[in-house]
């Protein structure tokens, strides 16, 4: 089997097909490195691509164009054969607890999260997503998310390089409500009720779930949780009316017109705290075991969810580098191996096209360590790797 195959020749290491995901809303950042002819590959009714899935087991349900496979990520064979593809879901359902360890088999049943690239010119709107009790009333999982920006992959900032998160300590639900409400007659001006914070470069934060949100304009990596229901509490964002859909499409049928119901997903407490930014600003820490070879640090921590690292080996150094858990990776600068593949971060990619970028490494292959060479003269070879909740040494 192909699968068994690829694994073991791989030494536990899955080379993964990139996975570009087309959203009807906004507009594209051109940062994710796509051919700029491809930015429609799947058409314009499906609107333009702005985001890049990364170690999805999690098909895309938000959208009733997408085909049954869409946001899956593939595999490609160690045979490069593209047509013998399979998907890192039929790999986790096939080998099981071999590829991401008993601990995430026995609690979760395989690979509980996705990492994303975010890609909006123009900010989002301020929304949020389900906790996990409100997710199981609809068949969903709850998500929490992180969020980390990345120099290598933020060469302008967009339109508005802010972001909003919660409310003003002082806001009241009446004050929301009073708002909501009016959520199909004009504009509600939600974010005025909100308070706003500049994105740095090279930080990030952690969004628990039932946190409203309206994330800036630069590219972000999101490391979340394989969880997918939201809803969108601004109606008019950089001038786009938001249909009452967004807001209500992922309740219960009987309580979309409820707005008591739609209120009760806030969690209200954390949207309003005091001290947001110093619960849940991350700047990276440094990890021990990094020297004059390479330099880790961890990106996204202090959650029970996630985890993710940011990886800079420098140039000419082959290192082997040990993680406690299965972690999926991609290569965003320099080139050279990654275990027994070739790796390099591409300048320009085709809608479809495999690549050398991107890797699913199994808990044993984790544990063991990968050796990784950076091959330039001069530049560091940069990676970033997301974990689920289990890595033993990730900061509380």
């Amino acid at each position: 089997m192909k699968i068994k195959e690829t694994f073991e020749k791989g030494e536990g290491v899955l080379r993964l097909i990139p996975v570009f995901m087309p959203i009807p809303f906004s507009k594209a950042g051109f940062r994710l490195r796509l051919h700029p002819d491809d930015y429609y590959a799947l058409g314009t009714r499906r609107g333009s691509i702005k985001e890049r899935w990364l170690s999805s087991v999690m098909p895309h349900r938000n959208d009733p164009l997408a085909k049954p496979d869409e946001g899956l990520s593939y595999v490609l064979p160690f045979n490069e054969k593209a047509e013998e593809k399979f998907t890192l879901k039929e790999a986790v359902d096939v080998l099981g607890k071999e590829i991401v360890g008993e601990e995430l088999m026995q609690k979760y049943g395989g690979w509980p999260m996705l990492s994303k690239f975010i890609d909006y010119g123009a900010p989002l709107f301020h929304h949020l997503h389900f906790g996990f009790n409100a997710a199981a009333e609809v068949g969903r999982l709850g998500k929490p998310e992180a969020y980390y920006y990345p120099p290598e992959m933020n060469n302008h900032e967009g339109e508005f390089p802010v972001t909003y998160f919660g409310f003003d300590p002082d806001v009241t639900k009446e004050m929301v409500k009073e708002r909501m409400l009016r959520y199909e007659e004009g504009d509600t001006r939600i974010t005025e009720l909100s308070r706003a914070y500049r994105i740095e470069l090279g930080t990030g934060w952690y969004t628990p779930p039932g946190v409203l949100h309206a994330p800036g304009s630069l590219l972000a990596y999101e490391p979340q949780w394989n969880g997918d229901a939201n809803a969108v509490y601004e109606n008019i964002a950089s001038g786009e009316v938001i249909p009452y859909e967004y807001l209500a499409g992922n309740c219960p049928e009987d309580r979309k017109r409820s707005m008591d119901y739609i209120l009760s997903l806030l969690d209200w407490e954390k949207n309003i705290d005091p001290h947001y930014k110093k619960h849940y600003f991350r700047r990276p820490l440094l990890c021990e075991g990094s020297n004059e070879k390479y330099t880790e640090k961890w990106i996204t921590y202090g959650n029970d969810y996630l985890g993710a690292k940011e990886l800079r080996i420098n140039p000419g150094q082959t290192v082997t580098v040990k993680d406690g858990a299965a972690y999926g990776c991609i290569v965003i600068q320099g080139f050279g191996k990654f275990g027994v593949y070739d790796a390099e971060a591409p300048v320009i990619v085709r809608f479809g096209q495999p690549g050398n970028d991107e890797y699913f490494v199994s808990e044993a292959a984790a544990q063991r360590g990968v050796t990784i060479t950076n091959n330039s003269r001069f530049q560091p070879m940069v990676i970033l790797k997301h974990f689920g909740p289990n890595h033993p040494q990730m900061p509380v």
